[in-house]
């Protein structure tokens, strides 16, 4: 898919893929979080984002991919 990319596209994938990778890397050293050690604020941030995905809020992935001139 990526060799589909007109080259501005494939820049611009590539920094998304650099600005999600980079929390993750980050995340990783410190393992997984219990519930337990969750504060508060970020327990209600977690839920709300479940209830979000639960309610179908999510983008599609074949949205993101017309975003890109992509087909499935």
């Amino acid at each position: 898919m990526l060799d589909a990319l007109p080259a501005e596209k494939l820049n611009a994938v590539r920094s998304l893929l650099e600005v999600m990778v980079e929390p993750l890397a980050c995340s990783l050293a410190l393992a997984e979080v219990e519930e337990d050690d969750l504060t508060p604020e970020t327990a209600a941030a977690l839920d709300r984002a479940r209830a979000s995905l639960a309610r179908g809020e999510g983008i599609p992935h074949y949205e993101i991919l017309r975003e890109f001139g992509l087909k499935q």
